[in-house]
């Protein structure tokens, strides 16, 4: 278990590393992810959104997300189940990412 959790711990640290190509703000704290799981194999499934549906740069984002966390050690694969339920708002980001664009 412990195990599990320094991992998880991993791939957030790797996700904050990803940018929205069009906001100076890391996915992680911006909220566009919604989940984290692990499973017993240490496959990742993670849960994400857009900041709009039309989001043109959405394949590549997704992209961009699945090889940082196929990076992380330990991971064994990655599945990413993009949503827009519920959907994105400002109210999922981070304090540092409403400071980083002058929301506070």
């Amino acid at each position: 278990m412990a195990e599990k959790s320094a991992i998880e711990r991993d791939v957030v640290r790797a996700l904050r590393q990803v940018y929205d190509p069009e906001i100076p703000v890391n996915i992680y704290d911006l909220g566009l992810i919604y989940a984290i799981d692990i499973d017993e194999d240490f496959k990742a499934s993670i849960t994400m959104t857009m900041t709009a549906p039309n989001c043109p740069m959405a394949d590549q984002l997704v992209e961009m997300v699945n090889d940082a966390v196929i990076d992380v050690p330990g991971i064994t694969g990655c599945s990413i189940n993009l949503v827009f339920e519920p959907e994105w708002t400002k109210d999922r980001m981070s304090e540092e990412a409403m400071l980083e664009l002058g929301l506070l």
